[in-house]
């Protein structure tokens, strides 16, 4: 088994069909790769579907059933029970360019690199399955360690952008927080900082579909407090990644640095438009504070660099400031005591 592809499904039958169809239409054969289905609770017909439809024509699907535990969970659900060589995390939502896995597995298996990346698109068409270019195997790589590919490229926060070796993820013993949003952000920076070797292919493999609704984008309130938690709780995870990187790597510390400051910049936007305590405010600016993810004096750089971000990133940084706006433009305030 060279290929374990990993999808965590909760409540998606209406783009789960679309997803196991593209890593269908690909140039392997499915004994050469699996694809495990982690069921994290869901509600509708979504495993009905799966079983139905997949599971009689294609040998290389398994279910696996959970209760709801969360998308880290059922990642690492999906991590016990893999059998291939290398890992793949795709989202239910997202699909894969034709005929691509096969290139992937060659450069993976010739170059052996600890994790492989490559590229993505943002969309919303779900028709997008020709790759922008052949795949081929005379693609111009570049190898590098994982800080080093930090320092020069920085890093996409999401799993669906690497291929990782699992006999690297088992020796370093990496999982997934459970029930907390920005586990991909702390799972794949872990990542980067132990790898030895990373390679980099300029082709074109990965679709992530822009879903309305999704869940990243909901707007109830209680949610909403919890992605400012967790964001929060991301913030002090990165001090101690960053405590692990070789400090003469100056540019893989302060692109590190940059991304832990954009969380504490990505929850003060949230906050404004939250029902979030008054009295929480300078509490929660302390505890980033003491961290040092606030004030954001590393947040601008190659990865964030719109003139809205250097705007707002210095009226965020004086926290009396901050808590004036807090306080002039949060539509929850007057339901607070």
């Amino acid at each position: 088994m060279k290929l374990s592809i990993i999808i965590p499904v909760y409540n998606v039958e209406k783009h789960i069909s679309r997803c196991l169809e593209s890593l269908f239409n690909q140039d392997l054969n499915e004994d050469e790769y699996e694809v495990l289905i982690i069921d994290d609770g869901s509600k509708d017909n979504s495993i009905n579907l799966v079983e139905q439809h997949y599971l009689p024509s294609h040998k290389n699907i398994f279910v696996h059933r959970q209760e709801n535990q969360g998308v880290g969970a059922a990642r690492n659900k999906g991590l016990d029970l893999a059998k291939g060589k290398y890992i793949y995390f795709i989202d239910p939502d997202d699909y894969l360019a034709d005929n691509v896995l096969k290139t992937l597995l060659d450069y993976s298996i010739k170059h052996k690199p600890d994790v492989l990346t490559f590229k993505s698109q943002a969309t919303v068409l779900t028709n997008l399955s020709s790759p922008s270019q052949i795949p081929d195997s005379s693609f111009n790589i570049t190898e590098q360690s994982g800080m080093d590919f930090i320092a020069n490229h920085g890093f996409k926060n999401e799993v669906w952008w690497y291929f990782t070796k699992k006999s690297f993820l088992d020796s370093i013993g990496l999982r997934f927080i459970h029930g907390r949003w920005m586990e991909d952000a702390i799972f794949t920076a872990k990542l980067l900082v132990q790898a030895k070797r990373v390679i980099s292919l300029p082709l074109d493999v990965h679709r992530h579909v822009k879903v309305e609704g999704s869940a990243m984008t909901s707007k109830e309130p209680s949610h909403y407090l919890k992605v400012i938690a967790d964001n929060a709780h991301a913030a002090v995870v990165y001090e101690s990644i960053i405590s692990q990187v070789d400090q003469a790597n100056k540019t893989c510390v302060k692109r590190l640095k940059s991304r832990q400051q954009s969380f504490v910049f990505f929850l003060l936007i949230r906050t404004l438009k939250s029902t979030i305590k008054r009295a929480d405010i300078f509490p929660l600016l302390s505890k980033m504070k003491s961290v040092g993810a606030y004030p954001l004096n590393a947040f601008l750089g190659p990865d964030y660099n719109s003139a809205i971000y250097s705007v707002l990133s210095k009226l965020f940084s004086n926290k009396y400031l901050y808590y004036f706006i807090f306080l002039m433009l949060n539509p929850m305030l007057k339901h607070k005591k």
